[in-house]
């Protein structure tokens, strides 16, 4: 077991003995006022003992999107279990910096993330063995958990989902016009004629908007590549050549990539930026929000986004909202699904103390088991969450998940874990920003290197490591 039970331990859980060994301490010190020994009162100033507590927890959220939640469970989990809770969120695309920065000092995260195999190699002098927990014994299926030597050290706790979010009612509209390229959006289901729509769209800006009140300003909105954006792109839609390559190989991990389907990869990006909202060459400075902004006020149809966004877009109504799964132009993916799975798995801080160990695995047990936790993991959150007790999510885009597969439709594996760092996946994005202002044959070909020769360097530098 993780929790060290010692005599030390019992008094901080506030014994018999404790309060006795208090109230002679307190005697104490009025008898040695000169020392300086003074009484510990409460936060009301009320001037009572303050009954010393266990353990506390602290836990360097990766998610901002959920950030406002995870507040709301701070207060509801302090309330009901007097345990200090303290949740900290990293800003977007600064995690693992965060974590460095966090984890070097004395009152260092006791719960953390990694985001797969990967990330443990990464943190693994920090993370507790969580083989005998009762957490993991909730886990659906045990297959998911990061595990090393036979032990458990990283749990998956949330399984999500991403592709191209769409406007359903700005879609069907443009099915009615006079020579659109479909007739109904379940025609959608590659990328020859996601392009052709996304080509008519784009071309028929003025006219769209006229016919049916729109503002449209592009058929996707903006792909920004600022920090708080480019992950969408230089990891998740980065995922779909990967996942190609190894589902062709029979492999789930290189230290190679080849770079197989880069010329797919090419075609979706030149899709993006072209029938943009915006010029290629201002992707650098566009925001996350931004292209968040522009779907909410109907200036875009198509997002690529991921299920975590229901609750930052709902508000467009869910008969208005879709998702399609990201089209690349390969061989049978008329049956592919949308990308699933996870990056992301709580890791216990085993440099923390034994109490803020014990307070922190009572917590994620309270996540996936209470009715509040549950709750707002679920719903609040919009989770699908791969614990025995999990709430159904009423999360739009994971119902549109579960339809495509019960379709028949095979969902696309999370493959970018194995990216080999964090510094290639800037190397690609820094040279994907690069092609779309100036889109020559020569910035491709940077692409390619930083994607292929690049994860062969840091796969290189990581083994030395």
């Amino acid at each position: 077991m993780l929790r060290l039970y010692t005599a030390l331990g019992e008094m901080k859980k506030g014994g018999t003995y404790m309060k006795k060994l208090t109230a002679l301490t307190l005697t104490f010190c009025l008898l040695l006022a000169l020392t300086g020994c003074q009484k510990n009162t409460d936060s009301s100033g009320s001037g009572a003992v303050a009954d010393q507590k266990g353990g506390s927890v602290y836990y360097l959220n990766f998610k901002p999107e959920v950030a406002d939640v995870y507040q709301k469970i701070a207060k509801a989990y302090q309330k009901e279990t007097g345990v200090e809770l303290r949740v900290v969120t990293a800003a977007s695309g600064t995690y693992e910096q965060t974590l460095k920065s966090e984890m070097a000092k004395s009152d260092a995260p006791t719960l953390f993330q990694i985001n797969g195999p990967l990330g443990y190699l990464n943190w693994k002098d920090y993370c507790a063995d969580l083989s005998d927990i009762e957490l993991y014994r909730h886990l659906k299926d045990k297959s998911l958990a990061v595990t090393s030597g036979g032990k458990v050290y990283g749990i998956p706790y949330v399984v999500e989902g991403y592709g191209i979010i769409y406007n359903k009612t700005i879609l069907n509209d443009y099915c009615t016009m006079d020579n659109a390229v479909i007739s109904s959006v379940d025609e959608i289901n590659n990328f020859a004629t996601l392009k052709a729509v996304a080509d008519d769209i784009q071309s028929r800006l003025d006219e769209i908007n006229d016919k049916f009140g729109y503002d449209l300003q592009g058929a996707f909105t903006s792909a920004g590549m600022d920090g708080s954006s480019d992950w969408r792109f230089k990891t998740h839609l980065a995922n779909l050549p990967i996942y190609y390559e190894y589902k062709d190989k029979g492999i789930n991990s290189t230290d190679a990539i080849e770079g197989t389907y880069l010329d797919n990869y090419k075609q979706i990006w030149d899709l993006y930026i072209t029938d943009s909202t915006c010029d290629p060459g201002m992707l650098s400075s566009k925001t996350g929000d931004e292209a968040e902004s522009e779907f909410g006020m109907e200036e875009a149809v198509f997002y690529q986004n991921g299920t975590w966004e229901y609750n930052n877009i709902k508000d467009v109504g869910d008969d208005n909202l879709g998702i399609l799964p990201i089209y690349i132009g390969v061989e049978g993916e008329e049956d592919q699904g949308i990308c699933t799975g996870t990056e992301n798995y709580w890791c216990v801080n085993s440099k923390a103390s034994e109490d803020d160990i014990q307070a922190t695995l009572d917590f994620m047990n309270w996540c996936v088991t209470s009715d509040e936790g549950t709750k707002a993991m679920g719903e609040d959150m919009g989770f699908v969450i791969p614990f025995k007790n999990a709430v159904e999510s009423q999360n739009l885009f994971v119902q549109q998940d579960k339809e495509l597969t019960a379709e028949g439709k095979t969902p696309v594996s999370w493959n970018f874990p194995t990216m080999p760092s964090e510094e290639w996946k800037n190397g690609v994005g820094q040279a994907l920003t690069a092609y779309a202002a100036d889109q020559t044959d020569d910035n491709w070909e940077a692409v390619r290197s930083a994607f292929v020769d690049g994860w062969k360097t840091e796969y290189e530098l990581t083994s030395q490591e």
